[in-house]
């Protein structure tokens, strides 16, 4: 198939993933890997993309999941990177840093292509959502990020998981990896099954994709009828959805039928009207 290649690229906050996509979604190379450094600045950041994007063939575009809420491919909040190593509080070193970079840009001027930023969960939403209804999508790693969905348009985006929760700790932290590893893991899937009922509560979703690294760790006949696991991949396979969705905002077929392959063996669905 004709069309541009895709470096899509996945910032997370224990891990910085990229592929190159054919145009028809086909990942082109194995995805490669380098840790997320710490304390992470915006200009460590590029550094880091740009010797990963070395390791990957040629390419005519780029998109980019980020763990924060982006508008206008600037960072107005970012959790992660705001902390001098997972865990530890915020400084308003970090914070004067990050918040109001623009990330876009910036990316565009390394990599001397053109480039898009979305949220994270933004990203994966595009590639496993059928479009129908309201769709929820949640991702949980280091944090806990959200996307909401309406017959296929991506909505602008909402940092839900920084709502009180339980103890007086926001969902973000009571459900990212590092309470994960304080709590174990029994306690934690019951704490993330209590986010799931309450983001049911905000939103009145008709589905809820839950994706991101840790997803694997929960059981999927607890979840419910209307909430369903995807797989981490479609962090990266979105990248083409994302492309498309700035002129069309009706899922891709093309980055959903792929998605859902590396699923547990669900038939691809595809995008609503």
């Amino acid at each position: 198939m004709d069309g541009p290649r895709t470096l899509a690229i996945d910032v997370g906050g224990s891990g910085l993933k990229a592929t190159v996509l054919s145009p028809d979604g086909e990942m082109l190379t194995e995805r490669v890997r380098r840790e997320t450094p710490y304390p992470c600045t915006p200009d460590l950041m590029l550094d880091e993309l740009t010797e990963l994007a070395k390791e990957l063939p040629e390419y005519d575009r780029v998109s980019v999941g980020f763990p924060g809420a982006i508008r206008g491919g600037e960072v107005r909040h970012v959790t992660a990177f705001t902390r001098p190593a997972p865990g530890e509080p915020p400084t308003d070193e970090l914070k004067q840093q990050w918040f109001g970079f623009d990330l876009q840009s910036a990316l565009a001027e390394r990599f001397a292509k053109p480039v898009r930023v979305a949220n994270d969960a933004d990203v994966q939403g595009c590639a496993v959502i059928k479009g129908e209804g309201l769709e929820l999508v949640i991702t949980l790693g280091t944090g806990v990020g959200c996307a909401i969905f309406w017959e296929g348009a991506l909505l602008p985006h909402l940092e839900l998981s920084h709502g009180r929760f339980g103890e007086g700790l926001s969902i973000e932290v009571a459900c990212g990896d590092n309470e994960r590893h304080k709590v174990g893991k029994q306690e934690w899937r019951q704490r993330v099954l209590n986010a799931l009922d309450a983001f049911e509560e905000m939103v009145l979703p008709d589905h809820i994709y839950i994706g991101g690294g840790n997803a694997k760790r929960l059981d999927e006949d607890e979840l419910g009828a209307n909430r369903s696991i995807v797989p981490n991949v479609s962090g990266l396979l979105g990248g083409i959805a994302l492309w498309e969705r700035t002129g069309d905002p009706v899922t891709s077929p093309i980055a959903h039928e792929h998605a859902t392959e590396h699923s547990s063996g669900a038939a691809p669905a595809r995008a609503g009207g």
